[in-house]
């Protein structure tokens, strides 16, 4: 079992920055694919970014260029540093695990773990 527990949401403005990061507990993440995802009210939930064992990172279009995804597995946590943040970001970015990811990274079914997520708010 992985436990994992997000942390750095908050309220920015547009063009600002925030870091999230992700913190595992249970297991090793070094040979889990982590992903994040992000929901906003009233859409269905979609991928951000994604990072894999071997180093691969991935990216949605709409956020490429401006996150960066990594890890850090001597402290068992994955972040995600968003620069440049519009209104359109806002949303519930959930981090997620797994270590076969069947349908792919970018595929929410192929994560098995997943945190509580964390808030962020863009202001315009």
């Amino acid at each position: 079992q992985v436990q994992l527990v997000e942390s750095g949401g908050g309220l920015v403005q547009a063009g600002g920055s925030l870091r999230l990061s992700c913190a595992a507990s249970g297991r090793t993440i070094s040979y889990y694919a982590m992903g994040w995802f992000r929901q906003a009210p009233g859409k269905e939930r979609e991928f951000v970014a994604a990072h894999n064992w071997r180093g691969d990172t991935y990216y949605a279009d709409s956020v490429k260029g401006r996150f960066t995804i990594s890890r850090d597995n001597a402290k068992n946590t994955v972040y995600l540093q968003m620069n440049s943040l519009k209104p359109e970001d806002t949303a519930a970015y959930c981090c997620a695990a797994d270590r076969q990811i069947a349908n792919g990274p970018r595929d929410a079914l192929s994560y098995d773990y997943w945190g509580q997520g964390t808030q962020v708010t863009v202001s315009s």
